[in-house]
């Protein structure tokens, strides 16, 4: 994919250029985080003028659009990821050389976008890069998180979280995008009213409110041109500062709206085990899910006249029970801006949403305490009353006098709201991420609404992104691969990797990997030298992990499966074990687990190397 802004000389002037105008140095002055900052300004550049052609030939093909909301979108870094899917990171590689800058060096600088998780929202930044290579229009649609995946430290045996500023120093390929901000209400009452007609219209009033300004990021497609949007909302006040409540001396009063927006954004999941956090999470999710409803709408408004076929050209696809309060809004906005009946706003909401199911887990299926929903939400909770309502009358005539039956189904049940339940009931499409998981939502946990409605229920097993996690992430392997199948093309098709089968005996062939695998070991021993002071084996056996430690996670048995280990060597001092080496990145803290000989011993490092 040719693009004359990466031919080297002018991708280098460029740079230098950048340097100029964002720090006022020269090149040889600039940090390396300045350089890093001018690199990628440059390369956004290039994205930006594919940006604006994408978007051009959506408006001119009309095509149906995804809205893929999440409240997670675990992204990585983008510079590398960028530059591999425009196919020009050699080109930038040696530009930079010839400059005397190194390019991983560079990558190193950016912080990781702390909009996510773990596997949801790795799953969620994923799909957006298949969408993306495989040219369709699409949306991801989150939450612009200013604190996100929280930093973890051990201290004195506990775990400590601190926060992960990764905006501190900026996110060069972001774009604010203030024509677009919406008003997402929060709490108030619900006023009835009746026009000349008698048409009943439902009021919300004595609400409070924020004000959503969406950030646009780019979601670059493989050697295609196409550039796609992860649209993530800020929160800022309505009205950023209240004099007069200040002049009264009401100080409260006067920030209380800058308060409301700042914590909305502030850390991704606050902590919901008491009132306020739930309060919260729930404030997030209706936050981010108001504001991307209220943009598609009135994008589709902009070409389309007929709201009643709104399904025909957008699909709202609801990445786990989070952004499940979609469903409603929708109906709220079809039937009180809108102007439609229910039945008509009915059968465009359920020929919009789809919904993921991520996990069988009943405490991972959110249910919100109806008072705290009812509060927060009132007219949200009046359609989902009448959802609730239509539903249970259809299933009692489809099931009569099986009350059973209702109480396993029912949207509002025990004094909670069940998202789950709601998704479900409303959604066209509800699938599981892995066929076993599939299954057994089908025949145990949602057995239920799959005999009610089985058309509905399918299963899209969880993907990774090869160009990131095999292209990016092990150079040395995807030449190899590409050396050994003769051609590139499983870097969109990884299919083609069954063609490596016919090595699986081949002794050549298994040397050469491995020694790929010991120069990537080699590498990784150097960097635990160099960051935790430690002095690792290359031969011995890498057990590499990266996530935080969680009560339910394999992190966590890995760690017992270390005191398993110690127990034995402590019992059996003679026993032979092969040296292993346990390496826990848990985003700031991490165990080394090394060995030599006959004996094995543990060593506890902080994973920043403090």
């Amino acid at each position: 994919m040719y693009n004359p802004r990466f031919e080297k000389e002018t991708f280098k002037k460029e740079v230098k250029q950048n340097v100029k105008h964002l720090f006022r140095k020269e090149i040889e002055e600039v940090s390396q985080q300045e350089l890093y900052q001018a690199v990628s300004y440059a390369v956004k550049e290039a994205i930006i003028d594919n940006w604006i052609a994408t978007q051009k030939q959506y408006e001119k093909d009309d095509p149906k659009i995804v809205y893929y909301m999440s409240m997670e979108f675990l992204m990585g870094r983008a510079l590398g990821n960028n530059l591999i899917n425009m196919t020009a990171y050699t080109e930038v590689k040696e530009a930079l050389e010839e400059m005397g800058v190194n390019l991983n060096l560079l990558e190193d600088e950016e912080p990781d976008p702390a909009l996510g998780n773990g596997g949801l929202g790795r799953l969620a930044a994923c799909f957006l890069d298949s969408l993306a290579s495989l040219g369709y229009a699409a949306y991801g649609c989150g939450i612009r998180y200013r604190y996100g995946m929280f930093k973890q430290k051990i201290e004195n045996g506990y775990q400590v979280e601190t926060p992960d500023n990764w905006l501190v120093n900026g996110n060069p390929f972001e774009l604010r995008r203030p024509e677009y901000a919406k008003e997402v209400r929060f709490g108030g009452n619900i006023r009835v009213e009746y026009d000349d007609k008698g048409k009943i219209h439902f009021v919300q009033q004595n609400y409070e409110s924020v004000k959503a300004v969406p950030y646009d990021y780019p979601i670059v497609g493989y050697n295609n041109n196409v550039v796609n949007t992860l649209r993530i909302w800020d929160a800022e006040p309505i009205v950023d500062f209240q004099l007069e409540s200040f002049d009264r001396g009401d100080y409260h009063k006067a920030v209380e709206q800058q308060n409301l927006a700042k914590n909305i954004v502030e850390v991704l999941y606050p902590n919901d085990n008491h009132y306020a956090g739930k309060e919260l999470r729930l404030k997030q999710q209706y936050f981010f899910v108001s504001a991307s409803l209220q943009a598609a709408v009135a994008k589709y408004k902009k070409h389309h006249d007929d709201i009643r076929k709104l399904y025909e050209k957008m699909t709202i696809q609801m990445n786990d029970t989070h952004p499940t309060v979609a469903v409603a809004e929708l109906m709220r906005i079809l039937l009180d801006e809108e102007g439609l009946g229910w039945e008509d706003a009915w059968e465009v909401t359920k020929k919009t949403c789809a919904y993921t199911n991520h996990t069988i887990m009943a405490e991972a299926l959110e249910k919100w305490p109806i008072d705290l929903f009812s509060r927060l939400l009132p007219r949200v909770y009046q359609i989902v009353q009448e959802i609730d309502r239509r539903f249970i009358e259809y299933v009692r005539k489809t099931y009569p006098g099986d009350e059973n039956k209702v109480k396993k189904m029912a949207i509002l049940r025990d004094g909670q709201v069940k998202m789950a339940h709601l998704a479900i009931v409303a959604g066209y499409s509800v699938n599981g991420v892995a066929r076993l998981h599939t299954e057994i939502l089908k025949n145990q946990e949602l057995k239920e609404f799959y005999q009610l409605m089985p058309e509905k229920f399918n299963n899209k097993t969880n993907g990774i992104t090869q160009r990131r996690f095999l292209m990016h992430g092990n150079p040395r392997l995807a030449d190899w691969v590409t050396a050994k199948l003769g051609t590139k093309d499983w870097i969109t098709d990884l299919s083609l990797m069954s063609g490596l089968k016919k090595y699986a005996d081949d002794p050549e062939a298994w040397k050469e990997f491995m020694e790929i695998k010991y120069k990537n070991k080699e590498f990784l021993a150097a960097y635990i030298l160099k960051h935790n002071g430690i002095e690792v084996d290359p031969r011995s056996i890498f057990d590499v992990q990266v996530k935080r430690l969680h009560e339910y996670k394999r992190q966590l048995l890995n760690i017992l499966h270390v005191m398993y280990l110690y127990n034995q060597i402590k019992e059996h001092p003679e026993k032979k074990l092969l040296p292993k080496n346990l390496y826990l990145w848990c985003k700031g803290f991490s165990r080394i687990y090394s060995g030599e000989g006959d004996y094995q011993a543990y060593q506890f490092r902080c994973g920043c190397g403090k």
